[in-house]
């Protein structure tokens, strides 16, 4: 590991310091488009199963969606840490609006993997509906509408490096450390207390409102010339928070306040 010279140390492993993101970022620019082919591909095989699935029996799958849950719990969590502690080092040494404005967290030794990391896991991301159609549980709109739709702007974004993406992306790795870690106790048979299924829902509808303040933020500052975006991005990326903070609180309510709380569904 080497350290850099900061207030704030920063640590940064090998790997992370020898990864390329320029090749990332090319390819990305060349090929993001190609997330529009895996979410078509998604959503015809999420129906398409659920009416294979109608006539037949469920399948358990318990374990394979344990051991696939905390495969993606452990790796939101490293995530989380590698990107959460650039984040508090540009906090410490530039403040807020920097943090807002920063495009560095795309190429930084500490940050620049787990940045592309995060873009690729949300096509494996969309395994997680494969288990829902295959032991035949609701499936729910937000489920696969979030799942897509996240895929989509989020290899958009990586490719033009947009201003809040460090805050963007670590608050997702965040949420996910949480969401996965639930999903594999769960799947494992392990008794979780209510009060953390409507935590996790309570840090995603928290998640939104960030990423709405942010995406604002970005808009005002880059009036000033000095929070790289784009406004069509900014457009999409705002719509797209609405809709998942409307969606969120919706299913907060129906799940926990409503008394259906028995009946929730994996919603992320």
């Amino acid at each position: 590991m080497n350290e850099t010279e900061h207030p704030l140390t920063l640590a940064e492993y090998d790997f992370e310091r020898r990864f390329d993101e320029s090749v990332a970022i090319e390819w990305m620019q060349e090929n993001w488009s190609k997330s529009f082919v895996f979410c078509g591909l998604y959503v015809a095989l999420v129906f398409g199963g659920q009416h294979f699935m109608r006539e037949r029996q469920k399948l358990e799958l318990r374990r394979p969606l344990a051991l696939w849950s905390l495969s993606l719990a452990i790796f939101s969590i490293i995530g989380a840490v590698r990107t959460g502690s650039y984040m508090l080092h540009v906090l410490y040494t530039s403040g807020f609006k920097q943090s807002v404005c920063d495009q560095s967290f795309y190429r930084a030794p500490v940050s620049k993997f787990w940045a592309y990391a995060f873009v690729l896991s949300k096509a494996p991301e969309l395994g997680d509906t494969v288990f829902i159609v295959l032991r035949k549980q609701r499936l729910i709109f937000l489920h696969w509408y979030h799942h897509a739709t996240v895929l989509l702007y989020s290899w958009y974004s990586y490719k033009d490096q947009v201003a809040g993406g460090g805050w963007f992306m670590t608050m997702n790795y965040l949420v996910h450390s949480l969401m996965y870690s639930y999903y594999a106790a769960r799947a494992a048979g392990v008794r979780v207390p209510r009060r953390f299924a409507m935590l996790v829902t309570v840090t995603q509808i928290a998640q939104m409102v960030m990423g709405l303040a942010v995406s604002s933020l970005v808009y005002l500052w880059m009036q000033e010339g000095r929070c790289p975006s784009h406004l069509d991005n900014i457009v999409w990326g705002s719509l797209m928070y609405l809709s998942y903070l409307l969606l969120f609180s919706s299913f907060f309510y129906s799940s926990y306040l409503k008394g259906s709380g028995g009946k929730a569904s994996k919603a992320d």
